[in-house]
């Protein structure tokens, strides 16, 4: 549990960098309700408080945009403390990933909210260190100036999946990967500036150092990881080169735009939401990373992470359950997934 903190301090200190000590707020607010739900319901049932609690309100705070308002971020965690966590029975019995359930709940419930102010990030030194936020800025940063733009036209900026997906214009891999974006495009005759989605998912880098870390400590599943890029890879491959589908986006792009890394590290490998049996953590995480790939192509959010993970922790049950009874035959019960540490 404490190895996961860890490993979101450094995603967290770049968020902040790119977006503003807004974020922090954001974490907080987060980890203050989810404590306090926890409290609560083991307080009814005398029983000891979960300090797993924390992982899914970070997880949570920072799979959400920088311009939540605190008032939904707060709605979120209790929703996801409470619902997909203590309703199932409290700390390790819960069939979804509580963070998922709380991002998927307010994504769908407040989507103007969520999905209508993008920011662009802070570039430079400090960068995001010294204001609290780009929304809330007086004097436009001097790139977007250049660009004949101001703040409050800057807000309204797209993600690289919107941009991929909906203007045609596809980000350098490079900058999708260290962070780097804050591009300025034209789109019809109107400048835009390429913006971040959620906080935790502007740099590949430093989800990829965190994950290296998680995986070097034993504490995440390397099968999920590696079969959720897998098949976001493959099937993005297969639906645009082999189906010519073309708003689905090229495998690199895919692979270090939006959600899929911060999805991949730090969610699909919640260890009791997911699959015990080897074989169907394979199986599980490639239906999530496919799941992604179409979601991205079709669905309104052009994002789809939260969704897919929701679909293949309704599979993972079966999926184990299905495996084991293929290997035996006489048994057939799957694994539970008593002892182990739920975010």
């Amino acid at each position: 549990m404490l190895r996961v903190l860890y490993s979101l301090i450094p995603v967290g200190v770049v968020a902040v960098y790119f977006f503003g000590w807004c974020i922090a707020s954001v974490i907080a607010v987060s980890m203050i309700f989810a404590f306090l739900t926890e409290w609560v319901m083991a307080s009814l049932r005398k029983g000891k408080i979960s300090y797993a609690c924390f992982v899914t309100a970070g997880i949570y705070a920072l799979s959400l945009p920088p311009t939540t308002p605190l008032w939904i971020v707060t709605v979120g965690i209790i929703i996801a403390i409470l619902f997909a966590k203590e309703m199932f029975g409290g700390f390790g019995k819960n069939v979804f990933n509580p963070a998922i359930v709380g991002r998927g709940f307010v994504f769908v419930c407040f989507p103007i909210e969520l999905t209508g102010r993008f920011v662009p990030v802070f570039t430079g030194f400090p960068g995001g260190f010294g204001h609290w936020s780009m929304a809330g800025l007086e004097q436009t940063p001097q790139f977007i100036a250049e660009a004949g733009l101001k703040v409050v036209d800057a807000i309204t900026a797209a993600t690289p999946m919107w941009t991929n997906r909906d203007y045609g214009f596809t980000s350098s891999i490079v900058s999708l990967f260290l962070g780097n974006i804050g591009t300025i495009f034209e789109y019809e005759g109107k400048k835009m500036v390429l913006a971040a989605g959620s906080a935790g998912e502007v740099s590949a880098l430093v989800i990829l150092l965190s994950g290296a870390y998680l995986l070097w400590t034993k504490t995440a599943n390397w099968r999920l990881t590696l079969s959720t890029l897998l098949g976001a890879i493959i099937s993005s491959l297969v639906f645009r080169y082999a189906f010519g589908i073309r708003t689905v986006p090229p495998p690199l792009f895919t692979l270090f735009s939006g959600a899929l890394f911060y999805a991949a590290v730090f969610m699909v490998t919640d260890p009791v939401s997911a699959p015990k049996v080897t074989l169907s953590q394979w199986i599980y995480g490639f239906f999530i990373g496919t799941m992604i790939v179409v979601f991205r192509s079709k669905s309104i959010f052009a994002g789809g992470a939260a969704f897919s993970i929701l679909l293949g922790n309704i599979l993972a049950p079966s999926l184990d359950l299905w495996i084991s009874r293929m290997k035996s035959p006489e048994k057939g019960t799957a694994p539970d997934s008593k002892g182990v540490v739920s975010p």
